[in-house]
């Protein structure tokens, strides 16, 4: 195991810093501590920094404003990498026609939205188009009714063969203000993909992928090797963990191989 006593000490080491969103940056309570002088550090250093999260429920314009009501203002929607666009990458690249059904709250059908496909929520699809869904993706574990649409999403992926996208991971998330978690989408898409005997595909951190697409889109804005990335939280642990994945091809290359 590495020890790191000052995060300053690992800043100076990187031009590019990715970040982890809770527990990192925020809690229940609000910001971390602190974390506004991080990023004026940051600034004036002149390095790079992202925000890398499993929060698929919003745009990043919505994930941005959340920081700002909070008085984050350097956090804005272009330096926030959602899982939630590697699931837009995979439709773009997958998926040319038909229906995209999805889980979750209009907020988080954005990233469905933007790739210009038909999409409806599971709760709109019936006997007169179940046999135009050519997709399904799980978005966030609000916006729906749990014992109808859920029981449909099983016999949606019971009659259809089709791919079925989780776009976050997280399989819980913490409660405000007590000790308690509550089920995330990738714990419902764990539940579905049990039952329906199918593989989902599954977009987020820890997975090396997220990492793949986070410096691709990076060196698409300037010259970055691998040496140059950095991370706090879960995004320095998997980093290091999947460090040299990270650091191969465009995620383009790893969807096309993926059913």
């Amino acid at each position: 195991m590495i020890g790191v006593s000052d995060f300053k000490t690992i800043l100076d080491q990187y031009k590019i810093i990715f970040f982890d969103a809770f527990g990192v940056l925020k809690n229940y309570h609000g910001l971390v501590p602190g974390i506004e002088k991080t990023f004026d550090y940051i600034v004036r250093q002149n390095k790079e920094y992202y925000i890398v999260t499993n929060d698929a429920s919003r745009s990043p314009q919505q994930l941005a404003e959340s920081y700002h009501k909070l008085g984050l203002h350097a956090i804005t929607p272009d330096r926030i990498i959602s899982s939630g666009m590697l699931a837009k990458e995979y439709l773009d690249l997958k998926v040319n026609n038909g229906i995209v059904a999805y889980l979750g709250t209009n907020n988080s059908a954005h990233y469905i939205d933007s790739s210009g496909l038909h999409t409806l929520p599971v709760s709109a699809i019936n006997y007169t188009n179940i046999d135009q869904v050519n997709a399904l993706v799980l978005l966030d574990d609000e916006g729906f009714n749990w014992f109808d649409d859920l029981n449909k999403t099983i016999n949606i992926l019971r009659k259809r063969t089709i791919p079925a996208i989780v776009a976050n991971t997280d399989n819980t998330y913490p409660l405000s203000g007590n000790n308690e978690v509550a089920i995330a989408i990738g714990g419902i898409a764990s539940m579905i993909e049990s039952i329906v005997g199918k593989r989902f595909i599954r977009f987020g951190k820890p997975d090396s992928q997220m990492f793949m697409f986070a410096y691709d889109l990076v060196r698409d804005r300037r010259p970055v090797s691998k040496k140059d990335n950095g991370g706090r939280g879960s995004c320095l642990r998997a980093a290091r963990r999947n460090g040299r994945a990270t650091a191969q091809g465009k995620v383009r290359k790893k969807l096309r191989l993926r059913s």
